[in-house]
């Protein structure tokens, strides 16, 4: 066991943050199905899926235990605030949980005292080398609430399976020293770097880092039996374990540490650890192993986990005041029941991509498809989780599309329409979905081709310039021209909604065509091709009047079946990139008629099922022309992720009746949620104006 005193000056910092704190606005009146507390990549992910965060243990976002266990003692008697563990020790009460931006704060009232602890992740899109940064803080505050002094020690306790795929995977542990920080870690005996591929995995190489700053006046050991001696005793153990390799099930030892704030009085104490994850290869695209973005330039673990906390309180800062405008805004945008579903949409979409670089420095951004199969790079996961980029920092947009398309210029991609993915995560050496590159069974050719072309003129209009579209141009052709042929009336395929099953005379896999030409026109005429620009938006239109012929109104899910409908949330980008190829109208009238198809959850996605998805719900709602109108949709939308039983990270598919999931959860399309912030010209300026060297000439 080691410990630490804490120094004059970060007392003084440290109660000029408490302070700051307990001046919080009062906590928002909500149950999220389940809470993010660390949150940062598809293998860094950790959750609390209980109302009360002494409920259960919490756990990665697959489902599997990864306990974070902490208790305070208060003049000496034990209570839990995390964690399920040691049920004779009773919980302090929790009063409140609140969900913010970069933030989750809990609060606790028993014994005399208030106690907070707060996660938070400065996830700020707009800043690449710190998104990537994988580091998150947490910070425990306690005040007097009766007028008496009290004794207060706080436990943090990790179990060494946060960084293995199970608990039977041997571990080894250890400690390490920096220039501020006591560093405990573990990691997996093996350490087969990127050895596995698919969707129920954690990850087995690299390393955990429980780090205490110096300064804090606290006590630090790797032993088992932790929570059991401070409970009894208020100790930690007097000696790390060294009988190593062992396994999580089997006696690995736990990281913890004691923070003492000692005597807490009517003036807030504080005192804060990190909790990062490194792993030195992320992960491999096109047969070569890419690092982190935050070790583009050879930045060593420790000093990276020393500018951490050496940026600790400005970033504490900058991430509350974050929150706050950033809860402002979105109400503007669309109330405060849209503030809350894009809230608790914001550390989730962030969380289900890994941020790299390639050989040259260039970042590269991959989301992984979260709880269906694990596939990397989906273009199809990348449409419905653009919004959110696109809103604070389309650079990351631009980041996942560039992987993409340079792998459809190669000869191994024969098909003249776009690829569905990458591969399957953390691999990203070429397409695993369907038919894969061999045949195109299951392929979904309108859709990812109208989905590349859709956002690459949405990058056109935001970055101020084609330069994508201009680099790419042959191939961005060539799926233009499948579309003129094969996309007004497509054929029987999938398209991004491919539970459902493969449709022909899809109706709004038609609207994505058109709007995609539309699309292509408009990068056209950035470029200075006129003559190409006045022939693709020709075509566009004529495509698009002989859609409303087809489509019938209310519009059919398919041309061919009658008395059917679906939401058109495609059409939302005829409105978003200034394409105007429908009549507003079409928008008017599809809105109207949804509302009348509304359940207690939500509108369904089709006639076929009352099932729904929670971001082409929102996409269809930002259609409405009022706000009256979207809020008749985010009302109910609200209602479900306060009620629904399927506490997981917030699916985004789910039966609007009984409102329980039907698959998937903590998926990064949940950024698509962003829309009707995206919507808002003057929002979206804001935002992206916070990125450096950024340009917001458009949406």
């Amino acid at each position: 066991m080691k410990s630490f005193a804490q120094p004059c000056f970060l007392l003084a910092a440290s109660l000029a943050f408490s302070n700051a704190l307990f001046a919080q606005q009062p906590p928002q009146q909500h149950r999220p199905p389940a809470v993010p507390l660390v949150t940062h990549n598809p293998y860094f992910s950790i959750w609390s899926d209980s109302d009360k965060l002494t409920d259960s243990a919490t756990r990665h976002w697959t489902g599997s235990r990864q306990p974070l266990t902490s208790m305070v003692r208060i003049d000496g008697h034990p209570y839990r605030i995390m964690g399920g563990a040691e049920d004779d020790v009773p919980a302090l009460p929790q009063s409140s949980v609140q969900v913010d931006a970069t933030h989750t704060d809990y609060v606790f009232q028993g014994s005399g005292i208030e106690l907070h602890l707060a996660f938070f992740t400065p996830a700020f899109p707009q800043d690449m080398a710190l998104l990537s940064r994988p580091v998150s803080y947490l910070t425990w505050t306690a005040k007097s609430l009766d007028g008496a002094q009290h004794s207060v020690d706080v436990l943090f306790d990790v179990d060494p399976v946060i960084a293995v795929n199970d608990d039977m995977e041997a571990s080894t542990w250890g400690r390490s020293e920096t220039n501020s920080l006591a560093v405990l870690n573990t990691g997996s005996r093996d350490q087969q770097v990127l050895g596995k591929r698919g969707d129920d995995l954690r990850i087995d190489w690299g390393y955990f880092h429980l780090a205490v700053p110096r300064g804090e006046h606290a006590d630090t050991v790797e032993a088992l039996h932790t929570v059991e001696t401070f409970a009894a005793r208020g100790t930690l153990p007097t000696a790390d374990s060294m009988e190593m390799p062992a396994t999580p099930r089997d006696g690995a030892a736990h990281l913890s540490t004691v923070l003492h704030l000692g005597s807490v009085g009517a003036a807030p104490v504080s005192q804060h650890v990190l909790v990062g994850y490194t792993e030195g290869f992320a992960l491999e695209y096109l047969n070569q192993r890419l690092r982190p973005y935050w070790q583009r330039d050879g930045k060593s673990v420790a000093s990276m986990l020393d500018e951490a906390e050496q940026q600790y309180s400005e970033l504490e800062a900058r991430g509350r005041a974050y929150d706050s405008q950033l809860h402002q805004d979105l109400a503007k945008a669309g109330g405060e029941d849209y503030a809350y579903l894009a809230t608790l949409a914001y550390r989730e979409s962030l969380a289900a991509h890994a941020l790299t670089a390639d050989s040259n420095g260039t970042p590269l951004l991959f989301a992984k498809e979260n709880f269906s199969n694990g596939d990397i790079g989906t273009v199809d996961v990348l449409y419905p989780s653009a919004p959110i980029f696109l809103f604070f920092n389309p650079a990351l947009l631009e980041a996942q599309v560039e992987p993409v398309l340079r792998y459809a210029t190669l000869p191994r991609w024969r098909f003249p329409f776009a690829p569905h993915d990458l591969g399957r995560w953390p691999l990203a050496n070429g397409q695993d979905y369907g038919g894969g590159e061999e045949t195109e069974d299951d392929q979904m050719p309108v859709e990812e081709s109208g989905d590349l072309l859709i956002l690459a003129d949405a990058l056109a209009q935001a970055q101020g310039n084609a330069h994508v579209a201009e680099k790419y141009w042959p191939l961005l052709t060539r799926w233009a021209d499948y579309l003129t042929e094969a996309g007004l009336d497509p054929a029987n395929q999938l398209s991004t909604d491919d539970f459902a099953g493969h449709l022909a005379h899809n109706a709004n896999l038609s609207i994505k065509a058109i709007d995609a030409l539309g699309a292509y026109a408009d990068m056209a005429k950035r470029l200075g091709h006129a003559d190409v620009a006045a022939h693709y938006r020709a075509t566009a239109e004529k495509m698009a009047a002989q859609w409303q012929q087809m489509a019938g109104d209310p519009s059919k899910l398919a041309f061919d079946k009658q008395g059917s409908w679906s939401q058109k949330y495609n059409l939302v980008w005829d409105q978003l990139l200034g394409l105007h190829l429908f009549p507003e109208t079409l928008r008017e009238h599809e809105v109207r008629f949804y509302l009348t198809q509304m359940h207690p959850d939500g509108v369904p996605l089709d006639s076929r099922k009352t099932y729904t998805k929670l971001d082409w719900e929102l996409w269809s709602a930002t259609m409405a022309g009022n706000l009256a109108d979207f809020q008749k949709f985010t009302g109910p939308m609200v209602h479900w992720a306060d009620t629904t039983q399927s506490r997981v990270p917030m699916t985004d598919w789910y039966d609007t009746v009984s409102g329980l999931k039907e698959g998937f959860q903590a998926r990064s399309v949940v950024g698509g949620l962003f829309i009707k912030a995206l919507a808002d010209d003057e929002l979206t300026r804001k935002w992206r104006a916070m990125a450096p060297g950024a340009a917001a000439p458009g949406r």
